[in-house]
């Protein structure tokens, strides 16, 4: 398997979206949507990833949030290759010439698949490395019965109904990875050509985004499986939010900007008394507020992260960077963009004042509200739980 050819991964989005409205930007377990595959791709074994899109939103985002990595960066995308009749096959060509062919492994992946994991990808790029396949796709193998318009089977013996545990089902292309090598590329014009390799994926990656109940199923199976893996061990890091948990989420404005926000002094001891028994104090968090950045800096908390808008996957370079597990991680949260974070480490704790869909995930709700002792308390958890170690 040659793993030194250059494999690079084409996430197309465009900003209009007929089905659900701004689909490829609205926020899923608090991030947005492209985000969790292009997190995924972050972590596979591509070499690049690109996000081809004609949204200038997205292109900002994407160069404010991925500063951590060298892997990622963003392409404009033609109005031509965006409207609602432009083929993928039309942006991929546009793409391929915009970056002057400049791979061997072309790798698509489809931001309307979320629970795409870097083990999928890595998956299919291997069905190209190893010379096996010119190219290959994901698939499920479904075990439903297909009929025509005209009431014929077309997968089964309807006198001879199998039993699902004899049937061997059929496969069904569900759109999330498609890898291709160059040559095929170029010879075909098509994300797949040539000798195609499948790769089986889970059966619930069949479903598509393409209404609010899709939404609402995939929504849930990304909380479950994020769940699913949990597991617990000594809290090293806690990881804290700063508006609605160091602060009650309010601030004073006055027509210079900011003026004030509270804080609680005893929050503070309970983060120096954690730290000098050895648990690192990591702060992350969306604004970018200089009253924040002043108040890190007093309570001497060296990594200190603003203006994050993707806190899962930050959270993830982290871990990637430092050698440890999410299962060393205690995190503290209020709001959706906590979400994916808190269903994720081995210890999420909310403030009895955070909003209702994260206390339903949270493994902790403190009895006390933010600015009222809720990280005191949960340093006093910490503190309790790490005993037993």
């Amino acid at each position: 398997m040659n793993m030194n050819l250059k494999k690079v991964g084409c996430i197309p989005l465009r900003k209009g979206s007929v089905s659900i409205k701004n689909k490829n930007k609205r926020k899923m377990v608090g991030r947005p949507l492209f985000s969790w595959v292009l997190n995924e791709a972050i972590f596979s074994n591509l070499d690049e990833i690109v996000v081809f899109t004609d949204d200038q939103e997205i292109i900002s985002f994407v160069k404010k949030q991925y500063h951590w990595t060298n892997k990622v960066k963003a392409i404009l995308r033609s109005d031509d290759n965006a409207n609602d009749t432009a083929s993928t096959e039309s942006a991929l060509l546009e793409f391929c010439e915009k970056i002057d062919y400049d791979f061997e492994i072309l790798c698509l992946l489809q931001a309307t698949s979320p629970l795409t994991t870097s083990f999928d990808i890595n998956k299919s790029l291997d069905k190209v490395l190893n010379n096996e396949h010119d190219a290959a796709l994901t698939v499920v193998n479904t075990y439903r019965f297909i009929w025509t318009e005209k009431g014929e089977s077309l997968n089964y013996d309807i006198f001879n109904r199998p039993r699902r545990q004899d049937f061997e089902g059929l496969l069904v292309e569900n759109g999330a990875v498609y890898v291709t090598n160059k040559n095929a590329f170029l010879d075909s014009k098509n994300r797949v050509s040539g000798s195609i390799g499948l790769v089986k994926m889970p059966e619930e990656t069949l479903y598509e985004i393409d209404n609010e109940t899709d939404w609402l199923i995939i929504e849930n199976l990304l909380i479950n499986r994020l769940k699913e893996q949990k597991e617990t061990q000594k809290i090293t890091h806690l990881v804290l939010d700063v508006d609605g948990v160091f602060t009650n989420g309010t601030v004073l404005f006055s027509k210079e900007g900011e003026l004030a926000k509270q804080f609680d002094m005893r929050d503070g001891m309970g983060l120096e008394i954690i730290r000098e028994l050895g648990v690192e104090v990591v702060v992350m968090t969306s604004e970018e507020s200089e009253l924040v950045k002043q108040r890190m800096k007093k309570l001497n908390i060296k990594e200190a992260f603003f203006g994050v808008k993707d806190k899962y996957g930050l959270l993830q370079h982290l871990i990637s960077e430092k050698r440890i597990d999410l299962s060393n991680i205690a995190y503290i949260g209020d709001d959706v963009n906590d979400l994916a974070n808190m269903c994720s480490v081995g210890w999420s704790l909310a403030p009895k004042n955070a909003i209702s869909i994260v206390k339903q995930n949270a493994d902790i709700v403190l009895s006390t509200e933010s600015l009222k002792g809720a990280i005191r308390e949960a340093c006093n958890f910490i503190l309790n739980y790490n005993k037993r170690f």
